[in-house]
């Protein structure tokens, strides 16, 4: 039945219909990396993707580019509409999208797609071999692009007086929050975002460091990344 789709999974960062933003794991930019095997050449080619639209259009970009390969391989996984999809584009049954997939699902990634181009080298792998060589086809696709988790943190901004900026200018990064923006003006004027979980903490400190001068206003919510450096 699922020969070529993978049944429908469940994510527990999705934000849907006004549900509270949670973080998850995605690839960081578009990659390619290759190696060959007995001849036969495997180039992976990976990148982010936010809709089923956007990534049957990334996998048209690549059967176009190398419309004389062998095959064409792909996997995505999306959080909208829980998505996740593969193909074996000839390749014997269970030994090409699936291991692809697998290395997706096994590294807790979503918005994302992988397409895996074969090369055949005139030396057949055999099953256990396809399965191998797809893996590592996307498992050196997905480290190229670099994995990133995103953070749903809060967007604030404050106002003060130059007398006060420097000491909360870096209150801020001392508390885990990032600047985003300063404005000089008539007072000065910082954008910066950080985790909700550190906001009260970081409010508490703000009123200490300001006499209760200075608040900070929350302004909205927003996915950021945070790089996850390899094992």
């Amino acid at each position: 039945m699922w020969a070529n789709q993978a049944p429908p999974i469940f994510f527990s960062s999705k934000n849907v219909g006004g549900e509270r933003m949670t973080e998850y794991r995605t690839v960081k930019e578009f990659a390619s990396a290759e190696f060959t095997e007995k001849r036969s050449r495997f180039i992976g080619w990976c990148r982010p993707v936010t809709t089923q639209e956007e990534a049957v259009a990334f996998i048209d970009e690549i059967r176009s580019r190398h419309w004389d390969a062998t095959h064409n391989v792909y996997a995505y996984r999306l959080r909208d509409g829980q998505i996740q999809r593969y193909n074996d584009d000839g390749e014997p049954q269970g030994t090409a999208g699936m291991p692809v997939l697998d290395v997706l699902q096994k590294s807790n990634l979503v918005d994302v797609v992988v397409v895996a181009t074969r090369y055949f080298g005139g030396i057949l792998l055999g099953g256990g071999g396809l399965v191998r060589a797809y893996s590592h086809t996307s498992s050196i696709a997905v480290k190229a692009a670099g994995i990133v988790c995103m953070k749903p943190c809060q967007m604030l901004t404050l106002a003060c007086d130059y007398s006060r900026y420097g000491r909360l200018d870096s209150l801020i990064p001392e508390c885990g929050g990032l600047i985003d923006d300063t404005r000089f003006g008539e007072h000065v004027e910082i954008d910066f975002h950080m985790e909700p979980a550190l906001v009260p903490h970081f409010q508490k400190r703000l009123a200490d460091a300001s006499n209760g001068q200075v608040q900070a206003e929350v302004t909205g919510e927003k996915y950021f990344q945070q790089e996850i450096l390899p094992e």
